[in-house]
C-alpha cells in the first residue's frame, strides 16, 4: 500500500511540477477550511437575533 502511494506521489509531481502541486494543496486546504467554517453555520442563538416584520401587500398578476 505505501508503495503505490509513492509511486502516485512520484507521478503526480512529474505531471504537474512542484510549484503546482503546491498551490493546489494551498486551494484544497483553503476549501476544505472554508467548508468548516460554513458547516459551523451561524451560532449566535435564537433569542438574540434582531427579527423585522414587513407589512406588504401580495399582488395577483394572473387577474391582469
Amino acid at each position: 500500500m505505501f508503495k503505490e502511494l509513492i509511486v502516485i506521489l512520484v507521478i503526480a509531481l512529474v505531471v504537474f511540477g512542484t510549484k503546482r502541486l503546491r498551490n493546489m494543496g494551498g486551494d484544497l486546504g483553503g476549501a476544505i477550511k472554508n467548508f468548516k467554517d460554513a458547516m459551523k453555520g451561524d451560532t449566535t442563538p435564537e433569542e438574540g437575533r434582531k427579527v423585522e416584520t414587513i407589512d406588504a401587500e401580495v399582488i395577483d398578476k394572473s387577474k391582469h
